[in-house]
């Protein structure tokens, strides 16, 4: 099984095939992530399930982004996505001290804000850093998300970009939503490696962590929203565990809200 891997620009054909099955991948309360509209608006369907029609603006994205969304088709069949990869272009830059400006707290809330800002003020981005890898669930356990960490490593090296960073979600931190991230991190098999399966998928091809993104992104919803998105009562102000969730979702009855603050492991790939 071969995937190929070619980039929205090159085929703007392939915006809405396979995309629902792919979105799906997704707890749906992360499809409300507010920032998502900034970087999905820009590849069509992707806009509607990440934020873009509850914001109204579904053609609100950065057109130039499209040069940085992955879709994968297998060797036999190259009309149907069965994977995709999104990588920002941004500018990193350097501080006074000539050291790169550090990675921020606010992981790909932060990092898409400064791709969008960055196209507003001309600023030639230098570092590119993934948003999201997803393969259709049939397809899973095949390596097929390895390759699509490499084609983005090679798709940055493409467009010129000198740095590779990732906000990774690793994927099996729902499981122990009470545990905090940095002590998930902390868990090595007797290889050396990361526990988690996606943090060692990056750790194979040469990712290494660099720190965490504890507020990496930011949904904050009325709770009708979150009963929509979840089937949860939300009834009861305090922690609530949601499935899919890193961390349990903040509620608060008496302010007709909850927010969710998901952390991420900031990984750095050579390129």
């Amino acid at each position: 099984m071969r995937l190929v891997v070619q980039t929205l620009a090159e085929r703007p054909d392939l915006g809405r095939a396979g995309w629902r099955t792919l979105d799906a991948a997704w707890p749906a309360f992360m499809h409300l992530a507010p920032t998502g509209v900034l970087y999905y608006g820009a590849v069509g369907p992707g806009a509607v399930s990440h934020g873009a029609v509850s914001h109204g603006a579904v053609s609100c994205g950065i057109p130039a982004f499209a040069e940085h969304m992955l879709l994968g088709v297998l060797d036999t069949d190259r009309d149907v996505v069965v994977a995709r990869a999104a990588t920002v272009p941004f500018r990193l830059g350097t501080g006074q001290d000539g050291e790169p400006t550090p990675l921020p707290d606010d992981g790909s809330d932060e990092v898409v804000r400064w791709a969008a800002t960055d196209v507003i003020t001309g600023q030639r981005p230098d570092a590119v850093a993934s948003l999201e890898v997803v393969v259709r669930q049939d397809l899973r356990r095949r390596g097929l998300g390895a390759q699509l960490i490499t084609a983005m490593k090679n798709n940055a090296r493409r467009l010129g970009i000198t740095t590779f960073v990732s906000p990774v979600r690793p994927v099996e931190k729902h499981r122990r939503p009470h545990t905090s991230m940095a002590e998930y991190v902390s868990w090595i098999r007797a290889d050396g490696l990361p526990a988690d399966p996606w943090l060692r998928a990056h750790a194979r091809l040469g990712g290494r962590i660099v720190g965490n993104a504890p507020a990496s992104t930011v949904i904050a919803l009325p709770l009708a929203a979150w009963r929509r998105a979840t089937g949860l009562p939300f009834d009861r102000s305090g922690a609530v565990v949601v499935p899919g969730a890193l961390l349990p979702v903040h509620c608060s009855v008496e302010h007709d809200h909850a927010v969710y603050v998901e952390p991420a492991v900031w990984m750095r790939h050579e390129l």
